[in-house]
């Protein structure tokens, strides 16, 4: 074994840029890899249910469904529960967090459509 292939091995270890280099490529690894970790949580979030209440209580209040990768918002109307109806019973609510209707003795039970009415 010569001395002159010893000293050529000795000068490639001592170039600074090397090991730049080898950072440079661990941190393009762990780039990818953080990445590829975030779009796979986007998607696990897209195929969930969820719903979103914004401005809950105020006149432009919105909520938002997504159910199955579809969004649906509905817009509050500014009043809450205009329309035509009558009571028909009370709601409580437990302790356990259950909530129990009871009809009012009064109250009698919506009449079935017939054919030729239709439901409105």
């Amino acid at each position: 074994m010569s001395f002159k292939h010893i000293h050529m091995m000795a000068e490639d270890d001592d170039d600074p840029m090397l090991s730049a280099v080898n950072l440079v490529d661990v941190f393009l690894v762990l780039v990818v890899a953080l990445l590829t970790a975030v779009a796979a949580q986007s998607q696990s979030n897209a195929e969930e249910n969820v719903t979103i209440i914004r401005n809950p209580g105020q006149p432009n209040m919105e909520v938002v469904v997504r159910e199955n990768g579809k969004e649906i918002k509905f817009k509050g109307a500014g009043s809450a529960g205009a329309g035509e109806g009558q009571r028909a019973g009370v709601a409580y609510k437990l302790k356990d967090g259950n909530i129990v209707y009871v009809p009012e003795s009064g109250a009698s039970a919506p009449k079935p459509a017939t054919a030729g009415q239709g439901a409105r």
